[in-house]
């Protein structure tokens, strides 16, 4: 059944399948959005089938929260669970320093505040997402809807004295209507092509009226763990304030049980 996978989603499925070994019973824990995120989520569901884990889990948005009902994890809301225990989730890019861009998935509010709510971020993602300089992947901006396009010239306004490649910006849609998020916002997406201080850019784009949140995970992240398609992690953390790495090896042939949940 794995034949099935590309390379990709193996290195996904590994990536979500070491670290479903950070959740331990009793845990609230807080479940991304993406497509990393859904083989965690199916791989935690199994764990509550098979194996009894007890938790309760916080999903970052209604897709999550779908999918994790349906393979059985008890889900509950960030103000019934008050504080997580550990936040798994994906990226859309990171750096050596663990900075973040998320969002692809136009989930990047609530995400951030799941992530911050937890004690410990851990990202899952393929070695693909890991770059020397972020900004190669669009950056999503959540806005408010009233005055959007005021608030599109006033963040196109302030990258021109970023340090940032590029400065244009674009409204995401969804066909011929504007994406709306779980919150009733927008999103646009900066084609930076390099950010050069990642926090200065975050603090700028946050000031700015109509400006809800943005894709820029600064200082959350606590250790990625990253999938290859032979089914190896590598696992880096850097809560000891310099990055180490250690590996593991995840069976592919385990992925048959949930690929019938795709």
């Amino acid at each position: 059944m794995t034949d099935q996978l590309t390379p990709i989603d193996r290195a996904k499925y590994a990536a979500a399948h070491c670290a479903a070994d950070f959740v331990q019973d009793g845990m609230r824990v807080g479940l991304g959005t993406g497509s990393t995120a859904a083989w965690l989520v199916r791989r935690l569901g199994q764990r509550v089938r098979e194996d009894g884990l007890r938790i309760i889990a916080v999903p970052t948005s209604t897709r999550t929260a779908q999918l994790g009902r349906e393979v059985g994890i008890n889900i509950v809301s960030l103000d019934e669970a008050r504080w997580l225990d550990l936040t798994i989730d994906g990226a859309d890019e990171f750096d050596s320093e663990l900075t973040l861009i998320k969002g692809g998935g136009g989930a990047l509010l609530q995400e951030k505040i799941v992530a911050t709510a937890s004690d410990q971020m851990v990202v899952i993602t393929d070695a693909a997402k890991e770059v020397k300089t972020l900004g190669a992947f669009p950056l999503p901006v959540e806005v408010v809807p009233f005055g959007w396009q005021a608030t599109k010239v006033l963040v196109e306004e302030i990258l021109a004295s970023m340090d940032v490649m590029g400065r244009q910006s674009s409204l995401r849609m969804n066909g011929d209507q504007p994406f709306v998020t779980d919150e009733g916002n927008y999103i646009l997406d900066l084609a930076l092509g390099r950010i050069g201080n990642p926090r200065q850019l975050s603090l700028v784009l946050n000031q700015v009226p109509g400006v809800v949140e943005n894709g820029l995970f600064v200082d959350i992240a606590d250790q990625v763990v990253i999938g290859h398609a032979d089914g190896r992690c590598e696992m880096r953390d850097l809560t000891t304030g310099s990055p180490e790495t250690s590996f593991a090896q995840v069976n592919l042939r385990e992925a048959t049980n949930i690929f019938s949940d795709l």
